[in-house]
């Protein structure tokens, strides 16, 4: 008898479609799916699974909405009352120096760029908006559980997903608060997990779907939220900067957004592909907020929210094939991104009503469980794939040739792709896999980060608990090492221990004093689920995977 069947019969739930993530691009196909059903005069079952403790509790982004997916979907929302109220009203790019900025004029930039038009939100409110949306057309949604497992049907199809266990303990055996998971099985699974997400991250492997694409890109956004002075409050400015702290061969770049209420939303995006083992992405954000050009608007002002989350920079060369058979994947899982206008949402919501689409199509030709290919096709002739096509080669421009000659030329290359729909480049190749630029340490130059002050640069733990996460202590470790001394002989003895700094939760640790040092500690309760370490461990000897439902952060409005 195996381990699963010795915890007893699960109970399964038959529906029509299951989504996996109450994010913009699931709940964004739940909505469709029953307009779709509703317009033609039926009925349709319709789950969506919500790792989070409530729809938006894990949503963090910058963040900056185009509404052209919104606009689509939700026409009339702008004559109701929405968390979407604060219109873009200036638009700001500096480059950043050691000690001064310089702004670029917005004539120079692709009109791509330009944000005016779109909204700063807080787009775990806009998601909670979304689902309440949803459940007024019938949609179930089920916060706080968490889908672990994919369930396959003899011929190999996708045809639901298994919730995890409660209540193992750590030592891997049921404790007195068990409960068994549940089965949801559909027509079809819809994946929207958002950036590395972990069925994701099986299902392309399962079925070879990134065997005619480029590497998979990321990189890790940290965001802070502020209360600021009122005096210093610019409503609906949004200010893009790039350079400062970071060295020239290091991509990444920061904003601010000023939203409604004396808020502001500072963060900072570090590509994933750097090279030195001692940098740590969460000390260059707190070092880029004392810059002159940014801390005045934070002196005198509370921080109330903190979070970090992976982002998917490979851009369209690095989208895989979306369709399985019995589900497609969609949003951030897909790899829909833009980065130089850091955005997604717009492409995630326009993804998940291109899913609900194929899949009624389908279900209308009596298809259960089918390979919906046309998926594939669908969303490179939407708006989709013109928005990534025009921007692909910005990223590995910017990684080849650094961050002035990497920018102008992605500038370059934006401006005769907008105009003249073609690129002096062609379609460029990221190189390698952002787990393999890693040097080693005796290779780089340590960095010596300077203390925060407490005031505009903070501690790691003292963010965490900004976070509100938690996760229940007596629970097996979601963060599995594959071979520990492979651990230790190369990401300790090699690297010096990158994850201790690549983490921005304190996750990791390397205790180099006592009987068993050095000693890979990991804690666990910590995790933010940014899956940075799924990305960047350099012998790929870390995977992510869900904890228990519930767990993690509580982002109240990120």
């Amino acid at each position: 008898m195996s381990e699963q069947d010795a915890l007893g019969e699960r109970e399964s739930m038959d529906v029509d479609v299951v989504i996996v993530g109450a994010g913009p691009a699931g709940l964004a196909a739940a909505i469709r799916l029953k307009q779709i059903a509703a317009d033609k005069g039926e009925e349709i079952s319709v789950v969506v699974l919500e790792k989070g403790s409530e729809v938006g509790a894990h949503i963090l982004s910058g963040a900056v909405i185009d509404p052209i997916a919104l606009d689509q979907l939700l026409p009339e929302w702008r004559e109701e009352d929405t968390p979407i109220k604060t219109e873009v009203k200036a638009d700001h790019f500096l480059v950043l120096g050691p000690a001064g900025s310089i702004r670029l004029p917005n004539l120079f930039m692709p009109k791509l760029m330009n944000n005016h038009g779109n909204y700063i939100v807080s787009l775990g409110n806009v998601c909670r908006w979304l689902a309440e949306k949803a459940e007024g057309l019938g949609v179930e949604i089920y916060p706080g559980f968490a889908a672990a497992e994919i369930l396959y049907d003899d011929q190999g199809r996708v045809v639901g997903v298994a919730t995890g266990d409660m209540g193992i303990g750590r030592d891997g055996k049921p404790n007195a608060m068990f409960t068994r998971g549940m089965e949801l099985r559909g027509k079809y699974v819809l994946i929207g997990e958002g950036a590395r997400g972990s069925l994701a991250k099986q299902l392309i492997e399962k079925f070879d779907l990134d065997q005619d694409s480029d590497f998979a890109k990321f990189g890790i956004g940290i965001k802070e939220l502020w209360q600021v002075d009122p005096e210093k409050h610019k409503e609906g400015l949004v200010q893009h900067s790039f350079g400062w702290p970071l060295d020239g061969k290091t991509g990444g770049g920061s904003f601010l957004y000023h939203l409604e209420d004396n808020q502001v939303a500072v963060g900072f995006v570090l590509h994933l592909n750097y090279e030195n083992p001692w940098l740590s992405p969460f000390d260059e954000f707190q070092r880029f907020k004392t810059h002159p050009a940014i801390r005045d608007t934070f002196e005198g002002g509370k921080r109330i929210s903190y979070g970090a989350r992976a982002i998917t920079e490979g851009g369209y060369q690095s989208v895989p094939k979306l369709s399985f058979p019995g589900g497609l994947i969609m949003g951030c899982s897909a790899g829909f991104v833009n980065v130089p206008r850091i955005k997604g949402s717009h492409n995630a919501m326009l993804s998940g009503m291109l899913a609900a689409e194929e899949v009624m199509s389908a279900i209308g030709r009596g298809e259960d469980n089918a390979e919906l290919t046309s998926y594939d096709d669908a969303w490179k002739a939407s708006p989709i794939g013109k928005d990534l096509k025009t921007v692909r080669n910005v990223k590995p421009l910017w990684s080849k040739f650094g961050t002035v000659a990497g920018i102008a030329l992605g500038g370059l290359d934006m401006w005769t792709n907008e105009l003249f729909g073609f690129s002096f480049f062609g379609t460029l190749k990221h190189g390698k896999a952002d787990a393999d630029t890693l040097k080693p340490a005796k290779d780089c130059k340590k960095i010596d980060y300077p203390k925060p002050d407490g005031a505009i640069s903070f501690d790691k733990l003292s963010s965490v608990f900004l976070s509100n996460t938690n996760h229940e202590e007596d629970q097996p470790i979601h963060l599995k090492v594959k071979d520990e001394t492979l651990q230790k002989l190369s990401e300790h003895d090699v690297y010096a221990g990158p994850s201790n700094r690549y983490c921005p939760a304190g996750v990791y640790e390397w205790i180099e004093e006592g009987e068993d040092a050095p000693k890979f500690q990991i804690n666990s309760q910590n995790c933010v689920h940014c899956k940075t370490c799924d990305i960047k461990d350099p012998n790929r000897n870390i995977t992510w995977t869900v904890p228990e439902g519930a767990g993690g952060p509580n982002y109240p409005n990120m």
